[in-house]
């Protein structure tokens, strides 16, 4: 007896090692649990055109993924667009101040419409706000160069939809390379070219052909989250399902509540007998007509049973809130900014909120200054030296290619507070102007040139303005107390 009954305790304490690990157990719980260990690339295929399709449904008709949209490009490119401070330099390490300022007034006006885009319809920003928004919802986007002869430049671009690209497209070359959902690529998994669609597949087009474009002349952006993955999948993909949902419970809510609100109700007699109206419906049907005020005598021996619904239920608020925060999750969004909802919030958790967000969209930022505008540049730099556009030398090009990208900032969420913080940093040696400028969207260089363009306005006009004796945070913090 003793024997089986260590035997028993044995089995109990150390027969669990044969599971690993519970994520993995196959038992009635996980049943419904699924999964598989396709590469990326398989996974994507299958599903790449339907979550694409719903995701632009989304984007034109449910709320808060419009709202999503609008925070990606209003947060990522700005109400002014990323700008430029070129800061190419001389062997002294002084920047080249006549070098910069050419290069920089030439792609301004290159960022005008009919220089920027090869349709001549979209600005530079405006191609930076249709970028974001586009891969945001598909997922990624083409960017095709092109060079066209009558561009002072030489260089302009045009934005693709990667409906373009036919994830169905794959196939063996005879050379080595393979084909994968339109990509062509190497022995090595590099990008050679590109399978692209002269016309939108989602036309009437009776034939549709494809164009091999040289990896060197697309932009392929999109996110990658897995080392195989070749194509791009909407940021919106893992709350589609709730936003969709939601979308339905919203409109199902307001319909019941539309309906309570009218107070209807039915005719009816003793003996079952049917009252069919005074009025037809456009296919004959016989009904009554209500509206607010009218009253009516009914016939003989008719009574009214009233239908009055009460809908929706009170705990509608709680439950959108619920619903909203896992969507605003999933979208890596706050839930106050996706919900427009600051009913609750107070200064501690709005600072904090901001500020785990604001990192978000600054890692938005980085990507697409890397994936798009840095490649952008550096072609239109190329070619405009080399046409005449920008009138310096070609040999010295890694030297004049040195872009600093302007992102946008945004104000703080308690200026009193985090100017002194800003200020005690830099006495103390932790920031520098040039740090803090640059967190709000500022370069220090234009802010010391405008400094000392007033300066002199100033004397120009023997007007003279000191600083008080108190800092003006002093006064402040003096009436705000």
């Amino acid at each position: 007896m003793l024997k089986r009954l260590k035997k028993f305790l044995f089995r109990r304490n150390f027969g669990g090692f044969k599971r690993n690990y519970a994520a993995a157990a196959i038992d009635r719980l996980a049943s419904g649990w699924t999964a598989t260990n396709r590469t990326a690339d398989e996974e994507i295929k299958g599903s790449l055109k339907i979550i694409r399709a719903r995701a632009r449904e989304l984007a034109r008709n449910n709320d808060y993924a419009k709202k999503f949209l609008k925070l990606c490009v209003v947060n990522i490119v700005g109400p002014n667009g990323i700008g430029i401070q070129n800061k190419a330099k001389d062997f002294n390490g002084v920047l080249d101040k006549l070098a910069n300022d050419k290069i920089e007034e030439a792609w301004a006006e290159w960022g005008k419409k009919e220089n920027c885009d090869i349709s001549r319809e979209l600005s530079w920003i405006d191609m930076q706000r249709l970028f974001i928004e586009t891969v945001a919802r598909d997922g990624e986007i083409l960017v095709r160069k092109i060079r066209p002869s009558d561009n002072k430049f030489g260089f302009s671009i045009q934005l693709l939809e990667a409906d373009h690209l036919n994830e169905n497209f794959n196939r063996e070359i005879p050379n080595g390379n393979k084909i994968k959902m339109g990509i062509e690529f190497n022995n090595l998994n590099r990008r050679v070219a590109y399978y692209i669609a002269t016309k939108h597949p989602g036309g009437y087009y009776l034939a549709n052909k494809h164009e091999r474009i040289l990896a060197k002349d697309v932009i392929h952006a999109y996110i990658k989250e897995r080392p195989s993955q070749s194509r791009g999948i909407s940021w919106m993909h893992t709350a589609m399902t709730g936003l969709n949902m939601s979308g339905g419970y919203k409109e199902a809510e307001l319909v019941a509540k539309r309906i309570s609100s009218a107070k209807m109700g039915f005719f009816k007699t003793p003996t079952g007998d049917e009252y069919i109206g005074d009025a037809k419906t456009a296919e004959g049907n016989l009904i009554t007509e209500v509206e607010p005020g009218i009253f009516e005598q009914l016939p003989a021996g008719f009574e009214f049973q009233a239908f009055d619904p009460q809908h929706p239920a009170g705990d509608f608020d709680a439950f959108m809130k619920t619903v909203l925060r896992g969507i605003a999750s999933g979208l890596c969004v706050s839930y106050n900014s996706l919900a427009s909802d600051l009913e609750s919030v107070n200064y501690s958790s709005i600072r904090a909120g901001s500020i785990e967000e604001r990192d978000m969209w600054k890692m938005g930022q980085n990507w697409m200054i890397g994936n798009f505008c840095n490649e952008v540049f550096t072609d239109w730099l190329n070619m405009a030296m080399l046409t005449g556009a920008v009138a310096l030398p070609i040999s010295k090009f890694d030297k004049f290619n040195q872009p600093k990208w302007q992102i946008r900032g945004w104000q703080w969420v308690d200026p009193l507070k985090d100017a002194k913080a800003n200020i005690d940093a830099i006495n103390a040696g932790l920031k520098t102007r040039s740090m803090i400028a640059g967190e709000q969207g500022y370069d220090i260089e234009e802010i010391f040139e405008q400094l000392a363009v007033e300066k002199e306005l100033a004397a120009k006009y023997g007007l003279e303005f000191k600083v008080p004796e108190k800092s003006n945070f002093e006064f402040l913090k003096e009436e705000k107390i």
